[in-house]
């Protein structure tokens, strides 16, 4: 799905906004017309009839005296309004004379509301100018003083429309005033529908002077908005250049900002809300990529730094250990003699205690600052495993021999589980590419962990195995040869629920460890160099663990080397 900009969107709206204007506008020039067309048809007709009504008083009187004759006599009086037809009604509305050329049939009525509306507005004016003429009076408004705008009735000869109408109403000549009309003088001066002549002046008034000023004022406005728009989303646009140029770049190189100005002039932020959140986003950008250049020196020079303590600390304390170890050995060849006092002896068993105490913490020591070593060498990112494909099951084979004495002299059962459960050995070779160093010192950490953590008359199983998921069908299940999985299991107690998130945090210590059952110094480094090496691989590690029933720790890899 496209996605329009926001300057387009602006535009289509502003488009859209002066055409809905230009139609509204059009359309109340339109009905304004209409209205004074009416307006004026009924001013004209009502002063038509009073001047008709003020030189003849005398028209109910004529039409009963010579019916045809006051015919004519209607007509003579219309020669001035061709588009009208003027008719003289009963009381009641019944017409008794009309000017039109379709006839009518007998006691034919329109209706007498507005007819009465129209008389009663004709006669209010001249009463209200009498008042204002009189001193001390207030003056009317000018709509009171007009009368009615103008008043809609019934055309005899097209009742399925109103038109404007205008009445007087007819007094009986007598000496005496007498109540009530005689009947009413009433004009149809608009017909339903314009003649054509009336419509193309309308259409004329409209294509001319209304047509014209309207689509002037909204191309006016259009160009307006154009500048207003571009002016908007101009600097929008340039900011938001930037942001994605940021966001490719990143923070290890400065990208220059793209140019607000053509080529050859000076580039000048502006000095509105726009430059000034430009300069914002600059300043912010500058200070987060000089903040990310002295993370990176740090990151740099903390691994640098302890690459160096690992290295500079190593020699002495080797150094430190070869020589207690050679003390150590030459007391124990003293002891052969069985000479010398008791004070002598028991002064020496002494030293010897503080001998073994002194070399145990130096070879801590020193398993901690490979540790540390090892660690700085794994983070660094040009960092690159020496692949090899090797059999798995040899490895595994090579491990537990290593640590085959240890385990007996703990009285620890240490074996190999390389086919399905139960099963002895497999006889096939399970081949995958890794460091053999690498992976060696992971499983060589984990299988002291487990040693460590597992008394006398225990176990501890090393396997390895293919990794088994369920294939297309929903019953089977096979080998994926891609993927390997190396398990070390032992029966020791197991670790508590709240350290479990925890294990592989450099340095995290369990509420329950000593220094004595921590492998790599004591100083929680082991898991996270086991799960280090394990990322580099491209693999994944897991531990499970039920205090009393035991520790379970779980190592994925590709058969196929996809990390370097």
């Amino acid at each position: 799905m496209t996605t329009l900009s926001v300057r387009l969107r602006l535009a289509l709206t502003v488009a859209f906004t002066g055409l809905a204007t230009a139609l509204g506008v059009l359309v109340a020039t339109a009905l304004a017309f209409e209205r004074f067309e009416r307006e004026a048809a009924y001013a004209r007709a009502d002063a038509f009839l009073g001047r008709a009504v003020a030189l003849h008083d005398d028209l109910p009187a004529q039409q009963r005296r010579d019916p045809e004759g006051f015919v004519a006599f209607l007509k003579s009086l219309l020669l001035f309004e061709p588009d009208s037809q003027l008719y003289l009604l009963a009381p009641d509305g019944t017409v008794l004379a009309s000017t039109g050329t379709k006839p009518l049939p007998a006691g034919f009525r329109v209706a007498l509301a507005p007819v009465q509306q129209a008389a009663a507005a004709a006669a209010a004016v001249p009463a209200r100018s009498s008042a204002a003429s009189s001193p001390g009076a207030r003056p009317p408004p000018a709509r009171a003083a007009r009368g009615a705008a103008y008043v809609m009735g019934d055309d005899p000869e097209h009742m399925e429309d109103d038109a404007v109408i205008a009445a007087r109403a007819l007094a009986q000549p007598s000496i005496r005033p007498v109540p009530g009309v005689a009947g009413y003088l009433y004009l149809v001066c608009r017909k339903p529908g314009l003649p054509p002549s009336r419509l193309a002046r309308l259409a004329e008034h409209l294509a001319g002077p209304a047509l014209g000023p309207v689509l002037g004022v909204v191309l006016l406005a259009s160009l307006l908005a154009a500048w207003i728009i571009a002016a908007v989303t101009r600097p929008l646009a340039v900011l938001s250049a930037e942001v994605a140029a940021a966001a490719q770049a990143g923070f290890d190189e400065a990208s220059p900002p793209p140019a607000m100005a053509p080529p050859g002039r000076p580039h000048r932020l502006r000095d509105d809300e726009f430059g000034r959140l430009q300069m914002g986003f600059q300043a912010l950008l500058g200070k987060l990529r000089a903040q990310w250049d002295r993370l990176r020196r740090l990151d740099a020079f903390r691994r640098e730094s302890v690459s160096n303590l690992s290295h500079d600390l190593r020699s002495p304390l080797t150094a430190a250990a070869a020589s207690l170890e050679t003390l150590q050995r030459r007391w124990q060849s003293s002891d052969g003699a069985g000479a010398g006092r008791p004070d002598d002896q028991a002064e020496a068993a002494e030293d010897r205690r503080l001998v073994e105490v002194a070399l145990r913490n130096t070879h801590s020591a020193a398993r901690l600052v490979r540790a540390l070593g090892d660690l700085a060498v794994l983070d660094e990112a040009g960092f690159r495993l020496r692949l090899a494909r090797i059999d798995l099951v040899e490895m595994l084979d090579d491990i537990a021999v290593r640590f085959a004495e240890r385990a007996a002299a703990q009285g620890v059962s240490l074996r190999c589980d390389f086919g399905a459960a139960g099963a002895g050995p497999a006889a096939e070779p399970l081949a995958a590419e890794v460091d053999v160093e690498l992976l060696e010192r992971a499983l060589a950490n984990l299988l002291d962990n487990a040693l460590r953590h597992t008394p006398g008359g225990g176990e501890v199983v090393l396997a390895a195995r293919p990794q088994r998921e369920p294939a297309a069908g929903p019953d089977s299940a096979v080998p994926r040869p891609d993927l390997v999985r190396l398990t070390v299991r032992d029966t020791g107690g197991g670790i508590a629920p709240d350290d479990l998130a925890h294990l592989f945090d450099r340095h995290f210590r369990g509420r329950h460890d000593s220094d004595k059952s921590r492998s790599e110094g004591g100083k929680g480094l082991g898991l996270a160099i086991v799960q280090r090496i394990v990322e580099l691989h491209a693999g994944q590690v897991d531990v499970t663990s039920r205090v009393g029933a035991g520790t379970t720790v779980t190592i994925d890899l590709p058969a196929s080397a996809a990390a370097g």
